[in-house]
């Protein structure tokens, strides 16, 4: 399938070298604003077509899937300009800024026969089905808690910072803490309090988020753009704990008995890069005529849109684009 690529930024570079060794993707055009730009893009990461414009990109024919890697601002629009176009579409987290969009993403890719799917590649990743596994196997007895971190030292990048961009820690990296919490505890969320502290520009820094669910379960999650965090995401049960390394990539699990013995150990299997999942999981399912992930159906993604509208709400955070 012939994948034409919106945005230039610094992922775009790990998902081509991911598409380049798929025998299902041919990595055929890139876009950006400016043809000079597109034209560098597309000699640097190997693309046969070079645009100026995200609508020449999607005016091509011969462009199958695109892929959307431009700031969670312009998602809504370029979600939009694609269905428009008839362009199936797999577009980077955040989905959109807020669930409102999500909500009319959805409605217009049904109304035109148009898959969408979100790409958030934990969800794709064979590690979601073997944490839950290890979870539903009982070693670790009656789950209570999880414990979930992600923080980079991304502060120095505008995009994270700027409030016209959607920034701040909460869309870039809090959404995978909340969506980790989601896929494995579920959606039965009975309240959540947060506490955020914000960048000088007016978005979050950092944050601590704890969503109380409907069955006592627990989940407190930690997110910050300053500092480089140990990832890690932690299951607490009344038998042992269990521990996955890497919320945003998991690379291995880890069981450990109430005196801290390790009892077992399972390694994730080796990948191209962890990209590689979304792209076959939506090639597979375009090619069925359907109009949907089943690993990130819209409807999670509005979901997840909603969770982080009330949170913000909690702090008055407000992107200018909603005023």
């Amino acid at each position: 399938m012939k994948i034409g690529v919106l945005g230039t930024g610094k992922i775009v570079s790990t998902v081509t070298k991911t598409l380049a060794e798929l025998e299902c993707t041919e990595c055929y055009a890139i876009a950006s604003r400016t043809i000079e730009r597109a034209e560098e893009a597309a000699k640097e990461y190997g693309y046969e077509k070079a645009y100026g414009s995200y609508e020449e990109l999607v005016a091509d024919p011969e462009v199958e899937l695109v892929y959307i890697a431009t700031p969670h601002s312009r998602h809504y629009e370029d979600m939009k300009l694609c269905i428009e176009h008839k362009k199936p579409v797999l577009c980077e987290k955040s989905f959109t800024i807020n669930s409102s969009q999500a909500k009319e993403i959805k409605e217009l890719a049904a109304r035109e026969g148009v898959f969408v799917a979100e790409a958030i590649w934990t969800r794709y990743m064979p590690s979601r089905a073997i944490i839950q596994q290890v979870l539903d196997s009982g070693i670790i007895g009656n789950v209570t808690t999880l414990t979930a971190n992600l923080c980079y030292k991304i502060n120095q990048n505008y995009r994270i910072i700027a409030p016209e961009l959607a920034g701040g820690a909460l869309l870039d990296v809090g959404v995978y803490g909340i969506n980790f919490s989601i896929m494995h505890f579920g959606t039965e969320i009975e309240r959540i309090e947060s506490a955020v502290q914000f960048t000088d520009t007016g978005v979050d820094g950092m944050e601590s988020i704890t969503l109380f669910y409907k069955d006592g379960r627990m989940a407190v999650l930690t997110h910050s753009i300053y500092a480089r965090s140990d990832r890690k995401g932690i299951f607490y049960g009344d038998k042992g704990y269990m521990v996955v390394e890497n919320i945003n990539n998991p690379q291995s699990v880890s069981v450990y008995d109430l005196d801290d013995n390790l009892i077992k150990h399972v390694d994730v299997p080796k990948q191209i890069s962890g990209y590689e999942y979304q792209f076959i999981e939506c090639i597979e399912k375009i090619k069925n005529k359907q109009l949907e992930s089943s690993s990130m159906p819209l409807d999670d993604s509005i979901y997840v849109m909603e969770v982080m509208d009330g949170i913000r709400k909690q702090w008055g955070l407000v992107y200018p684009q909603e005023r």
